[in-house]
């Protein structure tokens, strides 16, 4: 049985450490602050210039100007900062950032990374991935398994063009959860009831098994 939307998000939250400053990317990595635990303090970082983004607001909590980089309205926590964009992206550029989890549309087995577009199709830019994949302390891509049309997402090679090579460093899927090594991809956990036969079956790389 594969893993929903929200228990992914909440399984990319247990990859988080105390203090870390972390950026997560547009899509289902949003979902993440929902689950960030009560013992930990993290500090969530917006591209547009926001550090200490809280949950989603209630209703009667809604600032429209309050946005992060997905254009969602927002919270802060207590000591949250509002900065410039420039200033956001100097953090991000100078390696302040112990993680960020962005959406994926396909991962090599070495831990390359597209995200950002598809040939032939309109896009608005590759907006701070490029800069968040270079800049940032650890990676993680968190996605489903496969794309819609039943094709595989974790590739030997990516097909689309990269926003980074080598830059991965764990993939979250509906399925499981893959580190990403030097002598390939190593599965650390499977959503339950998903067999490694299966995930193999969806996988195009050889996988490992602990």
């Amino acid at each position: 049985m594969a893993w929903t939307h929200e228990q992914m998000a909440a399984r990319a939250a247990q990859e988080l450490n105390d203090g870390d400053y972390v950026n997560l990317g547009i899509g289902l990595p949003t979902k993440v602050v929902q689950y960030v635990p009560e013992n930990l303090q993290v500090w969530l970082q917006s591209e547009n210039g926001l550090i200490g983004i809280g949950p989603p607001p209630y209703e009667d909590e809604i600032n429209p100007d309050m946005i992060d980089a997905a254009k969602q309205t927002i919270t802060t926590v207590p000591g949250a900062s509002i900065c410039s964009s420039s200033m956001s992206f100097a953090m991000i550029r100078g390696g302040h950032m112990d993680l960020t989890i962005l959406g994926g549309m396909q991962v090599s087995a070495s831990g390359d990374l597209a995200n950002w577009m598809i040939p032939g199709k309109m896009v608005k830019g590759m907006g701070g991935a490029m800069d968040l994949v270079g800049g940032a302390r650890r990676v993680i891509v968190l996605m489903e398994h496969v794309a819609r049309n039943g094709e595989m997402k974790i590739l030997n090679t990516c097909s689309l063009p990269l926003t980074g090579k080598k830059v991965v460093n764990q993939i979250i899927t509906d399925l499981a959860v893959i580190d990403v090594t030097e002598t390939g991809l190593a599965v650390r956990e499977l959503a339950p009831g998903v067999t490694r036969e299966e995930l193999q079956s969806k996988t195009e790389p050889i996988l490992t098994f602990g």
